[in-house]
Parts: C-alpha cells; structure tokens; sequence
C-alpha cells in the first residue's frame, strides 16, 4: 500500500446484485459485483474481499466506508447508511456536472430525482411495485422468450415493427408477450414493445419531478442499449450513461465517505 494514498470504499446492497467500490486519492482502484443470492450478509463479504483483493489492500487501510442500498442493513461493517438516491446523485455529479435529472432503472423499481447543480436532491419520487417500471419486467420475458439478459437490448434494435402492449400490468404483459409469439411477433418487435411499454412508465415519473436536462440513466437499465434509446425518445431528448451503470451508486457512496471524512 501507497503510504500517501487513502482509501475510500462504497457498498451498494440491491435487490439484484451488491456492488462495491474502492476509491484510492478520487481515483477508482477497484471495483466488483455479485449476486445477492439471497444472502446480503455473504454477498457483501464476498465482493469487498474481491475489490480489497484487487486494490493490493486490507479492510484496515480503508479510511472510510459508506453503505447504501436495499439490504445496507445487513452490511457486516459499522459504516454510515445512506439512502442510494442520494448515492446516485452524488455519483451522478461527479461523472456528469450537467446532470439535472437522475432515472435509476434498477431490479425492483425505477426512481426518478431532479439534483440541484451542487448534485443534491431536489425532488424524488420511486415507481410503484408493478414490474413493469423496472428490471424485474426484462427479466420475466428475457425468461419466456429464452434469451439471456444481456442480449436483450442489441435484438431490440433490430425491431422492424414494436409490438403495441395493451396493458400497464406487467402480469397481464406477460400473457400477451406469450400470445404474440403464438402470433408470429419476431422477438426483437416484442423486446423493443417491451422498451416502449417500460419508457412510457419512466416518462410517467420523471414528468412528476419536472423533467431538467442533461438526464442520466443508473442501474441495470442502463446497460440496456434497447431501453436506453427508448427513453429518449420518450422524452425527446439525448441519454447520458455511466461507462458502468451499476456501479453509480456505489461510486457515489465512496466519493461521499470521502467527502465525510474531509470535513
């Protein structure tokens, strides 16, 4: 270990994966995810010894840590707790100073947040439990059309005519994916259907925060090429995306134990 270097560590525990990373003098030194597996406890142990591992250091070098996210109550380690839309934003407006608008399109729900120029929240407001307006939703017909999750979004560009959905419930949507591919819908109309159908439930949200240019979309969506042009064009206007989406928040979290312990 660098004598002259100091590590800052964020943990992000979401519902799908728990994510972590290592800041060394606002540089990232290393980074990692895993499944949540069920297992918030073990995930987190698992991936801090990996990017500890990959940093050249041990949990004592770490000048700080804070946790965020859906299971941060779990986390193994006596660190600060904040909310991960906070740890987005803070994220956000280090990878983006012009972010205004933050949409984070994670496994169990969307969120929407407009940020003040000093990246702080300004207003805030998360999707209902439908899994229409998260990942959840990309997942169940990744399932029924038997292609991985990853392959998704290039298919979906490959759309020639969208499947129209006639439903918001992603239960019923679910029924009617089955019934277009007893119609004959090649899979990359039903997937780009799928992206409109999950745009229009984004654009739903961010109107609600009064919309602010530049936008920034977090989270496994964002990873998605298909869904991140559909939201675009839902709201008319270019996507920014982190180099690696699912890792926002837990860069912010590093950036903000840094920050604590500046002050």
């Amino acid at each position: 270990m660098n004598a002259d270097s100091r590590y800052f560590a964020g943990l992000d525990m979401g519902s799908v994966s728990v994510k972590a990373l290592i800041l060394q003098n606002d540089r990232v030194a290393a980074s990692g995810l895993t499944p949540a597996g069920g297992n918030y406890k073990a995930a987190a142990a698992k991936v801090m010894e990996e990017v500890l591992a990959r940093a050249g250091i041990a949990s004592d070098d770490l000048s700080g840590m804070v946790v965020t996210g859906l299971g941060a109550q779990s986390a193994p380690w006596d660190a600060p707790q904040l909310s991960d839309i906070s740890c987005h934003a803070r994220g956000c407006h280090a990878l983006f100073p012009s972010a205004r608008t933050i949409i984070d399109i994670g496994g169990q729900f969307t969120k929407a947040a407009r940020i003040t120029p000093q990246g702080s929240i300004a207003d805030f407001l998360m999707s209902e439990k439908c899994a229409t307006g998260s990942g959840r939703f990309l997942q169940v017909i990744s399932r029924i059309l038997h292609i991985p999750i990853e392959e998704i979004g290039p298919l979906s560009l490959q759309a020639q005519h969208p499947v129209e959905f006639s439903t918001n419930c992603a239960v019923f949507a679910e029924s009617e994916t089955i019934s277009r591919i007893a119609e004959g819908a090649r899979p990359a109309d039903i997937l780009a259907g799928v992206h409109r159908a999950m745009a229009a439930k984004v654009k739903m949200l961010v109107k609600r925060v009064k919309l602010e240019a530049d936008v920034v979309l977090t989270g496994g969506g964002g990873e998605d090429a298909g869904l991140v042009q559909a939201v675009g064009q839902a709201l008319g206007l270019t996507i920014l995306v982190p180099e690696n989406p699912r890792l926002t928040a837990a860069f912010g979290a590093a950036c903000l134990a840094a920050e604590h312990k500046r002050t």
